[in-house]
């Protein structure tokens, strides 16, 4: 493994590297660089130098050698793309780190190389490289996440009572309002932002197990004298204060909750981040026309059409919400592994995590603009809610008409009604004035009010004040 100083030309690795072409979510956000590979090239000599160091506060390593090895732990020293090529032969890039870094020590110091990678294990350094990638990304991950919040807040806020139609099956059901709908995009995301803060404070651990998971490396070094209990515990506290993380109870090589754990959250984040996409695509079609993603020029240019502007922002989010869940998976059957280390099944969880962590952080940027910069159309939903005639309020009639001619009876006649009405085109206010069976029953100014959906939605307004009443809640920007 040669060594590449800082000064030296690494070559040229663009036919190599993902530069996210196939993947324009994540294309230059911050999180790209948050977890490319010479962020974890770095996490990963990180996880090196703070073992030293923490094996130095124990007494097992001299502080000057600690000095040496942490100063030495820098990415730029070293050729990520021929340490990737030497992976081929170890099966984790870790061997080949360790040679490297060890060469790059010795130059300053040949006594504190020998304090390199003392007792551990390859694992070791990279579950712990993970961790440190993860936290550094899932910190800028809930930024963004908090600042979409605040958005839809302002969105549901500023729209609680602007009514609009509900659709289930992709079909007018009954009034809601837009100040509703944002609600509960800000819900998702700020559940999401949460459930991403709990994992970041205590649930990404260092790794810290030695070969086989009994620290037994750890302990021989220590000295014959040594005390076990005492190994472990000042050992592992000492690296989780020394990296950020948490001290985990059990060495965790063969217990992947904290990988699981991690790509669970990041589905629900980016699924919860699709639902505002998918809803965004949906209001944002030609014919119905509620919402629109902020103009930018050149944005959502078709190649072959001059007029359309495609709803690009909403388009990258939801391709990330359908790709993580699956990479979640990859990772969730990576917990029923064998032995005390797995051959294929760790092997198996890192560029999904890597994908993941990307993908999410990649969708929450990009979330931001969309929410920051959603226009609505409020003349647009009324213009929309008026297009059934009337029958978008049929279920309010019916059970008015409930107690004057009976459940079943008043159901069958709205029903026919609305058959009526969208055979004929006639509004549903105007068809029920013609039934013989409505006459002395209801009035047809009783009916026109009894179908203005303004009047028919239900506790929307109240659904909203206590969604962005709730503690925690990301609150609406002050006017």
């Amino acid at each position: 493994m040669s060594v590449v100083h800082a000064s030296a030309p690494t070559g040229n690795l663009s036919a190599h590297l993902d530069a996210g072409l196939l993947s324009p979510v994540r294309a230059g956000t911050p999180v790209e660089a948050a977890v490319g590979d010479s962020a974890w090239l770095q996490a990963m000599l990180d996880a090196e130098a703070a073992l030293a160091r923490a094996q130095a506060r124990c007494g097992t390593v001299p502080a000057h050698a600690a000095r040496v090895i942490t100063a030495a732990a820098r990415a730029e020293l070293l050729d990520v793309r021929e340490l990737a090529l030497a992976a081929r032969e170890t099966a984790n890039p870790v061997v080949g780190l360790v040679k490297a870094l060890t060469a790059v020590v010795a130059e300053r110091s040949e006594q504190a190389a020998e304090y390199v990678h003392r007792g551990s294990t390859s694992q070791d350094v990279f579950d712990t490289g993970a961790m440190l990638v993860a936290a550094r990304a899932l910190r800028l991950i809930v930024a963004d996440l908090r600042a979409v919040a605040a958005a839809l807040a302002g969105l549901a806020a500023a729209h609680r009572d602007t009514v609009m139609a509900g659709r289930t099956l992709a079909l007018h059901a009954v009034p809601t309002t837009f100040g509703l709908k944002a609600a509960g995009w800000h819900r998702l995301v700020l559940d999401a932002a949460e459930r991403l803060e709990r994992i970041a404070h205590g649930g990404l651990p260092v790794s810290l197990g030695g070969a086989a998971g009994t620290l037994a490396g750890y302990l021989q070094y220590a000295g014959p004298d040594a005390d076990p209990a005492a190994v472990l515990d000042d050992l592992g506290a000492a690296f989780a204060d020394e990296t950020g993380l948490a001290a985990p109870l059990l060495p965790w090589h063969a217990l992947r909750t904290p990988v699981a754990d991690l790509g669970a959250a990041l589905a629900h984040t980016a699924g919860a981040l699709g639902k505002f996409a998918a809803d965004v695509l949906v209001l944002t079609r030609t014919e119905v026309g509620e919402v629109a993603e902020p103009a930018v020029a050149g944005r959502g240019a078709s190649s072959a059409m001059p007029h359309k502007r495609n709803p690009v922002l909403a388009t990258l989010i939801r391709s990330a919400g359908l790709q993580v869940p699956a990479l979640a998976t990859v990772l969730m059957q990576c917990l029923p592994t064998e032995d005390e280390r797995s051959a294929g099944m760790w092997h198996a969880e890192w560029q999904p995590l890597r994908e993941a962590l990307r993908l999410t952080g990649g969708a929450a940027h990009t979330a931001v603009e969309l929410a920051r910069g959603l226009t609505v159309h409020p003349q647009r939903m009324r213009a929309n809610l008026a297009a059934t005639g009337g029958q978008l309020v049929s279920e309010r009639v019916s059970a008015v008409l409930a107690p004057r001619l009976g459940k079943t009876a008043a159901r069958e006649l709205l029903t026919q009604a609305s058959v009526l009405a969208s055979r004929t085109g006639l509004p549903l206010a105007d068809v029920l004035a013609g039934l013989p069976q409505l006459a002395g029953v209801l009035s047809r100014e009783e009916a026109a009010a009894l179908l203005d959906p303004a009047g028919y939605t239900g506790a929307a307004g109240e659904l909203v004040d206590r969604a962005l009443g709730a503690p925690g809640t990301a609150r609406p920007p002050a006017p």
